[in-house]
């Protein structure tokens, strides 16, 4: 008899690092729509530090920030839904 398993390997992906740690520089501010833009998905929802991979001191900073720069109607609570 002949079995047909087969054996998966498991792959790890690359630890990601915190960009922000990473590069001093950056600073996470409300009114930097351009660098906001890339923590949030195509629906307008705050992407988790599982997918950044930011730290959790900057994760916050960055969740405040998105929150103040939707109250000042810089960037959209949700994304824009055509109705037909």
């Amino acid at each position: 008899m002949e079995n047909n398993v087969t054996i998966k390997k498991r792959v790890f992906p690359r630890k990601k690092i915190c960009r922000f740690c990473a590069d001093p520089s950056l600073t996470i501010d409300y009114k930097n729509v351009d660098l906001l833009k890339g923590f949030i998905n195509e629906k307008g929802m705050i992407l988790h530090r599982r997918q950044t991979g930011n730290c959790a001191f900057h994760q916050r900073r960055l969740t405040t920030a998105i929150k103040r720069a939707r109250i000042m109607a810089l960037l959209p609570f949700i994304a824009d839904v055509e109705i037909e």
